[in-house]
C-alpha cells in the first residue's frame, strides 16, 4: 500500500473510532452507526484496491519528453455572459466530444459542475488517443461567442465567453509531490451514474498545501480510480505552473503561443450572425460555423500547425 492510500485509510480508521464513542448516545447512535458503515465500506474498497494492479496505459511518452502527446486534460469554464456563457461552454464541450469521436479517442469525464437550463459551469475531460494533446493544446485560452440567445425576445446580439485550459499528462518523475504536502477528502458524488453514486463516498478532493491547488474528481467509478485521476491532474497543474514561471521571462519570443493553458488571452470568436469563426492568433477565418461546432476542427488545427511551424 502506497503512502497516499495508507494516509487515507488511517484517517478513515480514526473517524470510525471517534464515531464509536457516539454509539452509547441514544439520540446519535443511529446516525453514528450509519456513518460507521459507510466509512467501513470506503476503507474496505481502499484496502482491496491496494492489492489490485492499476491497468497500464498503452500510450507512451516520446523519447525524453516530460509530457505524453497522446493524453490531454481539458478544463472548460463558463465566463462572462451569465446563462449564455454556460450554454456556450456546453456547445464547446459537445464540439470537442464530436471531434474526439472522429479521431477514435477515449474520453473520460473527471469532474462537472452544472448550472440551470443544462448549462456548464465547469467540466474536466480527459482525452486519450493519437496526438490528443498535440492537437488540443491549441484550444487553450478565451473563446468568445456572438449570437442572439434563445431567451432574447428583442433579437439583440449578446457576447459571451468561455475559458479553456489544456493540460498534458506529466511523468511522475517530472513532478515530485510529498505525501505530507497533500490532503485527501472523500465525498458522495453528486453526478449521474452508477448505483454507488450518492451512497458511497467515491468522489475525491485533493488539496496541495504548498500551492493551494485543489483538484476534484467524481466519476461513478471507484474511489481509487478517482484518486489516481486526481493525482494525475494535480501533477499536471503543478507542472503547468512551473512551466509558466520558467517561460514568463521569454513570453514574447514566439508569435504564436500555444499549449500554455492560459485563460487570459482571447484566441477565437464564434460569430453566428456572420456564420464565421475567426482565430485571432493567426488572423484566419472560416465560414462554416455550424459544421465546425459539429466537430470539424481539422482545417483549424492544420492552419495552427502550419503557423506554429513557420514561427519556429
Amino acid at each position: 500500500m502506497d503512502d497516499y492510500l495508507k494516509q487515507q485509510t488511517e484517517a478513515i480508521s480514526e473517524k470510525i473510532e471517534e464515531l464509536k464513542l457516539l454509539l452509547e448516545d441514544s439520540e446519535l447512535s443511529e446516525l453514528a452507526q450509519a456513518e460507521i458503515e459507510d466509512l467501513e465500506k470506503q476503507k474496505e474498497e481502499l484496502v482491496n484496491s491496494a492489492s489490485t494492479p492499476m491497468s497500464e496505459d498503452s500510450d507512451e511518452y516520446e523519447d525524453d519528453s516530460p509530457v505524453n502527446p497522446n493524453i490531454a486534460i481539458m478544463e472548460i469554464r463558463s465566463a462572462a455572459g451569465g446563462d449564455e456563457a454556460g450554454l456556450f461552454a456546453l456547445d464547446l464541450l459537445r464540439m470537442y466530444l464530436r471531434f474526439a469521436e472522429t479521431q477514435k479517442w477515449k474520453v473520460e469525464e473527471l469532474d462537472r459542475s452544472e448550472g440551470g437550463l443544462g448549462q456548464i459551469k465547469q467540466v474536466v475531460i480527459q482525452f486519450k488517443g493519437k496526438d490528443a494533446f498535440s492537437l488540443l493544446k491549441y484550444e487553450a485560452g478565451v473563446h468568445r461567442v456572438q449570437r442572439v440567445p434563445k431567451t432574447e425576445s428583442g433579437g439583440r446580439i449578446h457576447t459571451s465567453t468561455a475559458t479553456i485550459a489544456v493540460l498534458p499528462e506529466v511523468k511522475e518523475s517530472e513532478v515530485y509531490i510529498n505525501p505530507s504536502d497533500i490532503s485527501f477528502e472523500s465525498f458522495r458524488s453528486g453526478g449521474a451514474g452508477g448505483q454507488n453514486v450518492n451512497k458511497v463516498s467515491t468522489a475525491v478532493r485533493v488539496i496541495h498545501k504548498p500551492t493551494g491547488i485543489v483538484v476534484t474528481c467524481q466519476t461513478e467509478r471507484s474511489q481509487l480510480q478517482n484518486r489516481e485521476n486526481a493525482m494525475n491532474l494535480l501533477r499536471s497543474r503543478i507542472w503547468e505552473a512551473e512551466q509558466k514561471e520558467k517561460t514568463s521571462e521569454v513570453a514574447g519570443a514566439r508569435l504564436l503561443m500555444v499549449g500554455t493553458g492560459d485563460r487570459s488571452e482571447k484566441i477565437r470568436t464564434y460569430n453566428f450572425p456572420q456564420n464565421r469563426i475567426t482565430d485571432h492568433r493567426i488572423g484566419k477565418s472560416w465560414h462554416n460555423l455550424e459544421q465546425i461546432l459539429e466537430g470539424s476542427l481539422g482545417p483549424i488545427f492544420r492552419a495552427l500547425q502550419e503557423a506554429e511551424g513557420s514561427n519556429q
